[in-house]
């Protein structure tokens, strides 16, 4: 992963410097290449070797700018949409009279003078793309009004699959442009690389909400529904209570959009899943919460604690004829809102423990331990993985760092009850 974003990089700064150099040499007057573009530009003031460090300075700047406003759509993937968006942003880059985003089916955008030349084109980007290089060709075309007579086309690609062609187009024959063009053709490669990153990772984030959804307990559900059951004679209002609080959790945990959630709607699925225990188990189980009002609005992982509720429950009273304790605090602390999970059930193993997180202790064996610490750390890094201290007999504390203000991670608003 750190050689790719490496490489992608280098393919950045060099479409970027290369554009920067041709963008200055546009805005000083100069003939770019061999008369792709003559700029009419002035001049910036003199130095001893003739070059003005303030207009290089200038046309570094919208150079940079001028990609970051290219690079959103292409996140995005290659779309007729998302290729008219970017192909926009990205003539002014290269200054050429024409340019064009292909697919690997013909023309997804164009941009410029001589679109009638799409069929040409779309011959020109086979021969790129099966080459697996750049090609310089001459446009023959008999109409006055159509200045195009000279093409370039680079080919793109995504994890190492070819994706289309950057094609560029001129009134004459250019080194330097079609070296442009190659290179701004990596870079668009690299944000279509990026996109197929971005949606790698929301599949398996996607997958692994499915392994979670699929983890909820059947004989949980079975023991709900029976204790409800055991309510419907006896206390008619209480089977009532418990049948809403089971169809709006399962509403909750079943719900189709959003990675995302609030730390608030997380805790009220965790208080509807508890009742649910309570109904079962009644004192034996003993909850306390100490939630500070300013962190509910943070946004987490959909489904960040509700398997580590559900260990806790599992661990004080499954597995334990005692009463279960179980406290739940969730404090500010400046940038981050820290949560812990603590109960006094059966605990565990230190060596156990570290073989569950590290995928080694069997496939049905602490899965939901081990999807939520994978989750925290594919989305805030690394070192952002649940903080477990457990022993045997001492029973169990989770704890977990969520960042009040992260990149990327934005709750979905709630619409009420979902169906």
């Amino acid at each position: 992963m750190t050689l790719l974003l490496l490489l992608l990089c280098c393919a950045v700064v060099g479409a970027v410097c290369f554009a920067a150099g041709a963008a200055y040499a546009r805005g000083a007057g100069h003939v770019l290449g061999a008369g792709f573009v003559r700029g009419a530009g002035r001049r910036g003031p003199a130095r001893g070797d003739g070059r003005d460090p303030d207009g290089v300075e200038r046309a570094t700047f919208q150079t940079l700018h001028t990609a970051s406003l290219a690079a959103p759509p292409l996140r995005a993937g290659l779309t007729a949409d998302t290729a008219r968006k970017a192909v926009r942003r990205l003539r002014p880059l290269l200054g050429t009279q024409s340019l064009a985003l292909t697919g690997l089916d013909g023309v997804l955008a164009w941009e410029g003078g001589g679109d009638h030349h799409g069929e040409q084109l779309a011959a020109q980007v086979t021969k790129a793309v099966q080459a697996g290089r750049t090609r310089s060709f001459f446009v023959d075309c008999d109409r006055a009004d159509c200045a195009v007579r000279f093409g370039v086309v680079a080919p793109l690609t995504a994890g190492g699959r070819p994706k289309g062609a950057l094609a560029a187009f001129g009134t004459h024959d250019s080194a330097a442009v079609a070296r442009a063009t190659e290179e701004v053709a990596r870079w668009v490669s690299g944000q279509l690389e990026l996109a197929e990153l971005d949606r790698a990772r929301s599949s398996l984030i996607e997958a692994e909400i499915r392994a979670l959804r699929a983890q909820i307990s059947p004989h949980f559900i079975y023991n709900s529904l029976a204790a409800i059951a055991s309510f419907v004679r006896t206390d008619p209002e209480r089977a009532r209570e418990l049948l809403l609080e089971f169809a709006d959790f399962t509403r909750y945990s079943f719900r189709r959009h959003g990675e995302f959630t609030t730390l608030a709607e997380e805790l009220n699925s965790i208080e509807q899943y508890l009742e649910l225990v309570r109904a079962r188990f009644g004192r034996r189980l003993q909850v306390t919460l100490q939630i500070a009002p300013e962190v509910l609005p943070v946004a987490l992982p959909f489904l960040c604690l509700q398997p580590l509720v559900e260990n806790a429950v599992k661990h004080g009273l499954e597995d334990s004829v005692e009463r279960s304790l179980i406290t739940i605090v969730a404090v500010d602390e400046g940038a981050v809102a820290r949560v812990s999970i603590e109960d006094n059930g059966v605990g565990m193993e230190p060596g156990r423990l570290r073989r569950i997180l590290n995928g080694e202790g069997g496939p049905t064996t602490g899965i939901g331990l081990r999807n939520v610490d994978e989750r925290l750390r594919q989305v805030y890094g690394e070192n952002e993985g649940l903080v477990i201290e457990t022993a045997v007999g001492a029973g169990m504390k989770i704890t977990l760092r969520i960042p009040k203000y992260h990149a990327g991670v934005h709750a979905h608003a709630p619409t009420g009850r979902e169906g």
